[in-house]
């Protein structure tokens, strides 16, 4: 036969098997078609385009006349596996794709290009992918033909199929192909009533909007959480993930230069939530995905996993991707545009299909957003201890104790603190006794933390060798004058008698002392003075001296009790003050600033609006014995 005679021969061969195809293909579109003659007569088909293949390419006598039938044939080759009426792959020997038909990929939602090169059981669920694997190299050692049933993981969701594995001879291939042909499963198993069919582009818009709720949702979230705690965000958001986005969210913070594991969050049953446990334990070591994508900075989207040990494995060298049944999964990294704090982890087994590009850029959104709530909160932590190391300088870490008294203090931190700064209260010794101060800087931050730091610290210094308030006040001041602030101060000289304690107190623009007797009797000092800081020439000091006998109490506070206010704008006031110290004058020296710190909260309905400081120094029954002292800030 000449070769335009073979040609002719192909062409008519080729025309014959559209024909034949034509009519499967309406065969199989009939209600109760059964899918396992259609695989066969596809497969039937295919062979015989090989078959054709393997005889008109022998004994060719030019490469022109070769090149001729050669394309005749691909076009028969082509026609019969593109125009299959079922599903058709084309499979080396490991299994990896060579070529799929149009149904193939529409069978699993993807393109031709992003099916070829995969290993064919990546597309099929745990449960089935170990023994497609064997039938797939049974089939092509031994040449017979085998059918097992799969569960594929479409991008639209599981499909149930039914696949015929073949081997076939290609003419020009050193080793034959393994053919796959796949038909819906007649034994799929009994479900609820199919829902109705919506409209693709109806489905893509529900995507996009449900998508746009999860960002909006988690960002929501975020900005609410007053707390700033890291802890508190990184679980909601993993939380907020794994019910909207995923089966399970696995997020990896750095920590000391390595990715540590913090939240695994997966389904909630009780298998799940032990695997859950367990894999809170395994860190990413250096190979795994999350460190990859932590020391790299860039996404990874892996819609179909190839490698189970991906995500690294547990001790018991299980692989995490098969121990959580992950078909698909997305790792980005925490990154808050300074540097990588972690890694975030999402993956799902397969029924709500692969995860895809928009997947990708939702979870890249979302993880910026927690990142800067992680960043923020860091920061929030790190200035607040910061704070509180600067506020313990204004207090002193204990009172030291004052024979023949017994001394007590409060510090209460306003609930919305505005920066560090605040009151302070000091105790210590004189050149004939011992030295009591408490004093209030006017407004907050670094610059009213240095006025008070020094405020204290001269008093303190400057009272060891100088027992007159007064002066100790007026040089204090003089160290003030170039602040852009002041300060209210009261310093009270305790000086030991025979019975009882000689007090001068000094009082510089501060609330009045208030003088409890052990018989209840009140009275509330003058006070007066101006603040520190203030002026220079005009400045004067309130002085005034007594005795205290055993039994009383001198009361020494900020401005922050008195001018404390409710909900209503009421301040708590000068007698709510003086009702509760007389409640208290015969109870332990501990409950008398206590109660008042209750009462003011109570008040103000738990917003303290500013630093309160208080002391309280009663002169015990025996002046000569031991004293007694307490101290704390809250």
């Amino acid at each position: 036969m000449s070769d335009q005679q073979e040609t002719r021969s192909l062409l008519q061969e080729t025309a014959k098997v559209k024909i034949r195809l034509s009519e499967l293909r309406s065969a199989a579109a009939l209600p109760d078609a059964d899918p396992g003659p259609l695989l066969e007569a596809a497969l039937v088909e295919l062979e015989l385009a090989v078959a054709a293949l393997g005889s008109t390419g022998e004994d060719r006598a030019t490469a022109e006349a070769r090149s001729e039938a050669a394309e005749s044939e691909r076009r028969m080759l082509r026609t019969v596996f593109q125009d299959a009426p079922v599903p058709l792959f084309l499979l080396e020997r490991d299994g990896t794709v060579r070529r799929v038909n149009r149904q193939a990929g529409a069978l699993l939602g993807s393109s031709a290009g992003y099916l070829t090169g995969k290993p064919f059981p990546v597309f099929c669920d745990m449960a089935t992918r170990a023994a497609v694997g064997s039938h797939i190299a049974g089939v092509f050692h031994s040449g017979q033909r085998r059918r097992t049933r799969v569960r594929f993981l479409s991008k639209h969701g599981p499909v149930f199929a039914d696949v015929t594995l073949a081997r076939i001879w290609v003419s020009g291939e050193p080793e034959p192909l393994v053919v796959a042909a796949t038909a819906p499963s007649t034994r799929e198993p009994a479900t609820q009533e199919p829902a109705p069919e919506v409209p693709a582009t109806d489905d893509a818009v529900a995507t996009v909007v449900h998508r746009m709720d999860v960002l909006a949702t988690a960002t929501g979230m975020l900005l609410e959480d007053d707390s700033l705690t890291e802890s508190v965000a990184v679980r909601r958001s993993a939380r907020l993930i794994a019910a909207e986005l995923a089966d399970w969210v696995i997020i990896d913070l750095e920590q000391n230069g390595a990715l540590r594991r913090q939240v695994v969050m997966g389904p909630d049953d009780e298998r799940r939530t032990q695997v859950a446990r367990m894999l809170e334990n395994v860190h990413p070591g250096s190979g795994s995905l999350p460190a990859l994508v932590y020391d790299s900075g860039q996404s990874v989207l892996q819609a179909h996993i190839e490698d189970l040990r991906t995500l690294g494995t547990t001790e018991g060298d299980l692989p995490v991707c098969g121990l959580i049944e992950a078909s698909s999964l997305i790792c980005v990294p925490l990154d808050d545009g300074e540097r990588t704090l972690g890694t975030l982890t999402l993956t799902v087994s397969g029924e709500q299909g692969p995860f895809d590009l928009m997947d990708l850029g939702l979870l890249e959104r979302l993880a910026r957003n927690l990142a800067l709530v992680i960043r923020t909160g860091r920061r929030y932590r790190r200035r607040m201890e910061v704070t509180e190391r600067l506020r313990a300088g204004l207090l002193p870490r204990e009172l030291p104790a004052i024979p023949g008294t017994e001394v007590s203090a409060r510090y209460v931190v306003a609930t919305r603190d505005g920066g560090f700064g605040g009151d302070f209260y000091d105790v210590f010794p004189t050149a004939v006794g011992w030295g009591v101060a408490l004093g209030d800087v006017c407004g907050k931050g670094e610059d009213a933390t240095a006025v008070n730091a020094g405020a204290r610290h001269g008093i303190r210094i400057l009272g060891r060798w100088n027992a007159k308030p007064d002066e100790v006040l007026s040089m204090v001041n003089e160290t003030l004058l170039d602040q852009e602030r002041f300060v209210t101060a009261v310093m009270a000289c305790v000086e030991p008698r025979d019975e009882g304690l000689a007090v001068m107190i000094g009082s510089a623009g501060h609330p009045p002392a208030v003088l409890i007797r052990r018989d209840g009797l009140i009275r509330t000092l003058s006070g007066g003075g101006i603040p520190l800081g203030l002026f220079a020439d005009d400045f004067e000091v309130g002085v005034e001296s007594l005795d205290l006998e055993p039994g009383d109490t001198l009361f020494l506070y900020s401005d922050g009790v008195v001018e404390s206010s409710d909900a209503q704008r009421d301040r708590f006031g000068h007698e709510r003050l003086v009702e509760i110290l007389a409640a208290h004058a015969a109870g332990p020296i501990a409950d008398m600033p206590l109660a008042v710190e209750h009462a003011l909260i109570d008040f103000c309905g738990g917003e303290l609006r500013d630093d309160v400081s208080m002391l309280a120094l009663r002169v015990t029954a025996d002046a000569g014995g031991r004293s007694a002292v307490s101290g704390s800030a809250v």
